[in-house]
């Protein structure tokens, strides 16, 4: 067990630094509200079912019997919180003697802005993690597949068919497969692009793309129809994303990505009786996830 003591800040304990630096960087605004949506929850797990509707009308002839269809369970969703923990430890004497008295109250500032980086990793690692398949969701495939099954048979994808890097052609073609997405009987339904979801490394692209008047990297003079239509109404930088080329897509599914919140983060400490060492600690319980696959799109660039 690690403990912070006099020998871990030896220079705090006489006089003369002039200023302790490291811990007064500025933080990005809280990124992942913007992808997943929130959710709370009083149980030690949450379950999502999928409701599969009925196909379309028969023609009924004259004096014959109606046709009558059945409707079923979908996929099974089931969201469990994790439980992340950290704490620290300083004994009695680093407190007393630490001359500056900023020990503690800098190494409790960074465990909240531990806290609030776990958040981010474990939901970025939702979409990083989106096309691996060991990592899959309720249909049994991974986030960003091309063959989703549906419930009534046949497939769906949500990603390119072939892996492409992020350009006007790319999210022209995704645009097209998210409006034609269907439910899981093949009844077409009005799924839209909500967000574009980027690494830093293409915010410059996304940029050109998204608000130029004429088309990107042409000497066409052809206006830049994702502008004018507004396909993709806007679009965010996820700074715990790993691959550059990868790019994703929110769409207007409302049961996609989510984030259910049993705890929110709180911090506890202690004086150890035996030790008379002060224990610190934050605690949370989350879980991030997703039900509908429809929810997103994805390119791992090409």
């Amino acid at each position: 067990m690690s403990v912070i003591n006099l020998g871990s800040f030896a220079k705090a304990l006489q006089p003369g630094v002039k200023k302790w630096w490291g811990d007064a960087y500025d933080a990005w605004p809280v990124e992942y509200t913007a992808i997943f949506d929130q959710h709370t929850t009083e149980k030690a797990f949450e379950e999502e079912m999928g409701f599969s509707g009925f196909g379309l009308f028969q023609v009924k002839p004259e004096g014959a019997p109606i046709s009558y269809d059945s409707a079923r369970q979908g996929f099974r969703a089931v969201y469990r919180p994790d439980t992340y923990a950290l704490g620290f430890i300083i004994t009695r004497e680093m407190v007393a003697d630490d001359q500056y008295g900023i020990i503690a109250p800098k190494r409790t500032k960074a465990l909240a802005e531990s806290a609030r980086e776990t958040q981010e990793v474990v939901h970025a690692n939702i979409l990083n993690r989106g096309f691996n398949s060991s990592y899959v969701g309720a249909d049994g495939v991974e986030l960003f597949s091309t063959v989703h099954p549906l419930v009534s048979g046949g497939t769906y994808a949500n990603e390119l068919a072939v892996s492409a890097d992020l350009s006007e052609a790319a999210l022209e073609q995704a645009a097209i497969d998210i409006s034609a997405f269907t439910d899981d009987r093949g009844n077409k339904k009005k799924f839209m692009a909500k967000r574009l979801i980027l690494p830093p490394a293409l915010m410059f692209e996304a940029e050109r793309i998204l608000k130029s008047d004429g088309r990107v990297g042409t000497a066409n003079n052809d206006m830049n129809a994702m502008k004018t239509l507004g396909i993709i109404p806007q679009y965010s930088i996820n700074h715990y994303l790993t691959d550059p080329d990868a790019w994703f897509i929110k769409t207007n599914a409302t049961d996609g990505l989510k984030t259910y919140n049993r705890e929110a983060i709180s911090f506890g400490d202690e004086v150890d009786f035996d030790t008379t060492n002060i224990k610190y600690m934050g605690y949370m319980r989350f879980v991030a996830g997703w039900t509908d696959p429809r929810g997103a799109y994805g390119s791992p660039g090409a």
